[in-house]
């Protein structure tokens, strides 16, 4: 379970929300929705632990996560705004990069068998600015695969995909809820039925 108790934030003088809380289950997706501004990207970040609220605290399975983050973080996959790639590094590079970093050991067959899941066999030597927006958001889609994490903080992860793309990843979505994850989302776009069932938490623009 994560929980945020009771949540404020402020950017630049204004408040973006206060004495926020609520209640994500294991087998449970939310969708945040709101408009630009409203705090979406601000209030994924605290539920990560990469921010932190002016009050409030965040909890997982009863434990404040500022106390114990590495036990959080091995609990959880984020995928930011940006897709935290190096263009100088090819894909496959990349991914057995951020496997290292987050202690992760994998097969080297199973790296080929994601990226041949997200479209990228043939261009895994390719380094990464060569490869288009959408091929890039694939690379950075692919560590879902690669990390068994329950928590999933995902900030826009349609952005740059194609239909078949955004399918692919609302399938993985479902089926991970259905496991017994956890998913806390945003996007531009509502969510089809292919994301399987989900509750939606809005948050308003404050002036």
């Amino acid at each position: 379970m994560l929980e945020a108790c009771g949540l404020t934030c402020s950017k630049r003088d204004r408040t973006l929300f206060e004495g926020l809380s609520l209640v994500i289950n294991a087998g449970e997706l939310l969708y945040l929705r709101g408009p630009n501004g409203a705090g979406k990207t601000s209030l994924l970040r605290i539920l990560t632990g990469l921010s932190e609220p002016e009050l409030g605290t965040v909890l997982y399975n009863g434990i404040d996560i500022s106390k114990d983050k590495s036990g959080y973080y091995q609990a959880l996959f984020y995928l930011g705004h940006k897709s935290g790639t190096n263009g100088s590094l090819s894909a496959l590079d990349n991914l057995s990069f951020w496997l290292a970093q987050h202690k992760v050991s994998v097969d080297v067959n199973a790296l080929y068998d994601v990226l041949e899941k997200v479209g990228l066999v043939g261009l895994e030597d390719v380094p990464v600015r060569y490869l288009s927006a959408g091929q890039q958001r694939r690379v950075a889609l692919s560590r879902l695969w690669l990390k068994p994490a329950k928590v999933w903080i995902l900030d826009e992860p349609f952005t740059a995909l194609d239909v078949k793309g955004i399918h692919m990843l609302e399938l993985s979505m479902k089926d991970h809820v259905a496991k017994g994850g956890l998913i806390v989302t945003t996007s531009h776009q509502p969510l089809s039925e292919s994301a399987g069932k989900h509750r939606v938490f809005d948050l308003e623009y404050r002036f």
